[in-house]
């Protein structure tokens, strides 16, 4: 049985970016002081916008283009968020099975989004019906 999506929140890469987004979150707070205005709000930064961009997308599904703009957004900042956690493990600021582990959330997300991308069709409002 498929699960009706009605609202973004209801979408499984929404809701794995959200969780990896928190975890980030927290993980970050070990972070030294230095680190506040730079590593951390940035990798917390692109990590929310990858949510962000994709609540977006789905309110302008309307509008193929906009809605594939927006999922662009959203795949930009999740490969964003990969490299700032690699800067983190050599930073020695995350271990590194735990930036992997997200790592790996963040390439499922990517790959989920890229579908998306590729098959707007799937998701966009037929303007027709």
């Amino acid at each position: 049985m498929t699960k009706k999506i009605r609202t973004h929140r209801d979408l499984d890469v929404y809701q794995k970016g959200f969780a990896a987004s928190m975890q980030i979150f927290e993980l970050s707070k070990r972070f030294p002081k230095g680190e506040v205005y730079s590593l951390k709000d940035q990798i917390r930064r692109s990590s929310r916008s990858v949510c962000v961009n994709l609540a977006e997308a789905w309110r302008k599904r309307r509008y193929e283009k906009a809605f594939i703009s927006k999922l662009s957004d959203s795949e930009s900042e999740a490969a964003e968020t990969q490299v700032w956690l690699e800067f983190a493990v050599e930073c020695q600021y995350m271990e590194r099975e735990e930036a992997a582990s997200l790592y790996q959330t963040y390439n499922e997300i990517l790959g989920t989004l890229v579908g998306m991308i590729t098959h707007p069709e799937t998701w966009t409002i037929d303007k027709q019906r």
